[in-house]
């Protein structure tokens, strides 16, 4: 992280950094990972910032989105190919789909229905199926148990009997931040040895197997999903296969950085105050763990007043919310820190500001530098 960019912000320093540069280059390692052929979509909900969608449009082979707000940003960033999804999806959305020639992966036989009497063709859409068995072990579940999302398969033949659409595949997405690789690899090949097989049985021109993301990183630690076993899988020739990762492409290329504004001990625990805290970086308090950081240290303190400073002690980073619940990090030891220094959460890329209630209490929003 670049320090120096983070001093000379004016005090106190809130603000996410977001590195281009790394986006790119993670983008081609993802790329370079996955079997020969396949198709690399960005999933925008992961990071919606502007300059992040554009660079990883640019990279990608396109972009896929979960809202009209998202279709208007991927658009606008120029991608190449754009696919839809998600549950809930209004008319309004459906018929933005259709203009933009998106390919919208349906997410229940009414919307099947509804988007048919929407289009003025019989658009091509995938059918996300939640399959019996389907799911993988992550931090949230998709498919294989009950969800909102997807069509039961005991429902297919009724959606592959829908007039005005032509099915041309399916949807698969089944978790969110898989940490293990040999079973997504598994779950790849069986996601296409099962849409062959559905497709063959229902009279499907089978064109499209989109396996979704949920390629996992680990925020305790350096470690995340080994993709090296993706590499030997084969689609059947006239199959395009779709991976659809957002976490795992813009989460090391984001970090949320903010200036400890007080430092103070109570009953034995001491709390490290930021200027910013969950209503910016909701994610650990979201998912109940504590999320390291580092610290840029500060030398100048242009105060009359003494300095409140901690050595060798354990802190909680904690945010200026009203609520004992806005914290970033428990008990993590800091050989010395100083009221006025700077915390760096790496790491924040991705369901970092995306998430976040920012309207709460109405503190001002971080600063956004794209280097």
């Amino acid at each position: 992280m670049r320090a120096d960019l983070l001093r000379s912000l004016p005090a106190p320093a809130c603000a996410y950094v977001y590195d281009t540069a790394a986006l790119r280059a993670r983008a081609a390692m993802v790329r370079q990972a996955l079997p020969s052929g396949a198709t690399l979509l960005y999933a925008v909900k992961a990071n919606g910032h502007p300059a992040v969608v554009k660079a990883l449009a640019e990279v990608c082979d396109g972009l896929e989105v979960a809202s009209g707000g998202e279709l208007a940003l991927a658009v606008e960033a120029g991608a190449a190919r754009i696919v839809f999804g998600g549950p809930g999806k209004t008319d309004a959305e459906l018929e933005a789909a259709v203009a933009a020639g998106a390919l919208i992966n349906v997410e229940s036989v009414h919307e099947l229905r509804r988007l048919a009497t929407i289009a003025p063709t019989p658009p091509e859409v995938c059918l996300r199926v939640n399959r019996p068995g389907g799911g993988l072990r992550g931090s949230h579940t998709m498919a294989g148990a009950p969800t909102p999302f997807g069509i039961d398969e005991a429902q297919l033949g009724e959606a592959v009997r829908v007039p005005g659409v032509e099915v041309i595949g399916f949807h698969l997405h089944a978790v969110s931040n898989n940490l293990d690789g040999s079973a997504h690899a598994g779950f790849v090949r069986d996601a296409l040895a099962w849409s062959i097989t559905t497709a063959d049985r229902s009279g499907i021109d089978l064109r499209v197997v989109n396996v979704g993301g949920g390629f996992g990183i680990d925020y305790l630690s350096t470690a995340e999903m080994d993709l090296s076993g993706l590499s030997g899988i084969t689609a059947r020739p006239g199959i395009d296969l779709i991976f659809e990762p957002g976490r795992f492409l813009a989460a090391d290329a984001g970090a949320y950085a903010a200036t400890v504004v007080d430092l103070k001990t109570t009953h034995g625990r001491t709390f490290a105050v930021l200027r910013g805290g969950t209503h910016h970086f909701r994610l650990p308090a979201a998912w109940g763990y504590s999320h390291p950081f580092t610290i840029v240290p500060v030398d100048e303190w242009p105060h009359p007043y003494p300095r409140p400073e901690v050595t060798g002690a354990e802190v909680d980073a904690v945010g200026e919310l009203c609520t004992p619940r806005d914290v970033l990090t428990r008990a993590q030891h800091v050989d010395r820190l100083r009221a006025g220094d700077i915390l760096v959460f790496s790491r924040a890329g991705a369901y970092g500001w995306d998430i976040s209630h920012h309207e709460f209490l109405r503190h001002d929003p971080p600063d956004f530098l794209v280097i």
